[in-house]
């Protein structure tokens, strides 16, 4: 698999009229984003998540999910209009 974005693996990316990206600081590396959603997000070599380009193929509800599945509360997503969805 590869990142969505390779200059930015970390998003911010848009899919399924959401705006999502990992806040790197943040993410720990639990894998629970991808547990929910194994193909949006993928570790990298710092186990930091990255976001794939298949995350097209998950449906919306499933990326809110996988967000909220976040022990950190790493990704964040926002609606086209730059409203935040997760976290609030």
């Amino acid at each position: 698999m590869s990142a969505k974005d390779s200059k930015k693996p970390s998003g911010p990316v848009e899919t399924k009229d959401l705006k999502l990206w990992v806040d790197r600081d943040l993410c720990i590396g639990a894998a629970t984003c991808i547990a929910v959603a194994p193909k949006a997000y993928e570790l990298d070599a710092e186990s930091k998540a990255i976001i794939l380009d298949s995350v097209d193929s998950e449906t919306k509800e499933t990326l809110i999910e996988s967000a909220k599945a976040c022990p950190v509360a790493a990704i964040i997503i926002e609606d086209k209009k730059g409203n935040r969805i997760f976290p609030k």
